[in-house]
């Protein structure tokens, strides 16, 4: 906690995102409004006390469907961190600590995947698996990975020579119990600031995704579904887009600032002077 006080923009983006936890856990209670309620003699009304956030083309608020939003942005963001830190960094312990051809097998594979842009090959996923947001969630984690498993493939390649390591292997470790309980634990820092970084990159991939359709469906109030729909109005209601965009703008740099302390705090090779 002290590290982090040093830190004044990771202290600032840490804030932010325990006040989206807050207010994605009591979303119904903060929420002036029904996300889905409409209200056809308010449509697209501007910014006021009544409305914080003004009205969609449908007469809903779109303060509240803000607030409900950012549950399925959390929500994305958990579940997909939640599948590439282990299947990533899975991956990246055993082709570093095997090495031979079973890293070589892996990191082409991994290659492969990485050759192409990340936000194609979701689509082409979602486009394949169906519209949906835990078909968006498989597609946006199954091009995700890659990045956790050459990190985890690259510290693997200096632990495994520590001396701790030969000390454990002399004395009998076998080669699960040296994976699992000498080089995994030292690679969890970098992933774990990693996976920060890319939530980020998580956010707009998902909002991508929304945007074209391939997210949650309306009338799920998705930040990049409501960015789709409000485009239409955007020259004479701004308000109607700008307002999601704000939101996936701030959670996003939230993101970008936390995962940049994380890394001061927990490898001091990048530490500032």
């Amino acid at each position: 906690m002290a590290k982090l006080s040093r830190e004044p923009l990771g202290m600032f983006g840490f804030i932010v995102l325990l006040l989206l936890v807050v207010i994605a856990i009591f979303a119904p209670l903060i929420a002036p409004y029904s996300p889905t309620a409409q209200n056809l003699s308010n449509v697209l009304k501007p910014p006021s006390w009544t409305h914080w956030a003004g009205t969609d083309e449908f007469g809903r608020d779109i303060l509240s469907r803000l607030i409900f939003g950012t549950r399925i942005t959390v929500q994305t963001v958990l579940a997909v961190t939640v599948i590439v830190g282990p299947l990533g960094m899975l991956i990246g312990i055993v082709a570093g600590f095997v090495g031979g051809r079973t890293d070589a097998i892996l990191m082409r594979i991994t290659d492969i995947v990485l050759s192409f842009p990340s936000l194609i090959l979701a689509l082409a996923f979602a486009a394949a698996l169906g519209a949906g947001l835990e078909t968006a969630i498989i597609a946006i984690s199954l091009t995700g990975w890659p990045p956790i498993a050459r990190l985890a493939r690259a510290e693997t390649l200096i632990v495994r020579n520590t001396d701790y390591v030969a000390a454990a292997r002399l004395y009998g470790a076998s080669p699960l119990r040296l994976l699992f309980r000498y080089i995994a634990p030292m690679c969890i820092p970098s992933v774990v600031v990693r996976l920060t970084m890319n939530m980020a990159g998580i956010i707009l991939t998902a909002a991508a995704l929304g945007f074209l359709g391939l997210g949650a469906q309306p009338p799920a109030p998705e930040w990049g579904a409501m960015i789709s729909s409000g485009r239409k109005f955007m020259l004479d209601n701004w308000w109607v887009a700008v307002m999601p965009g704000i939101a996936i703008l701030v959670t996003s740099l939230a993101f970008n600032l936390a995962g940049d302390a994380l890394r001061d705090i927990l490898d001091p090779r990048h530490a500032r002077s």
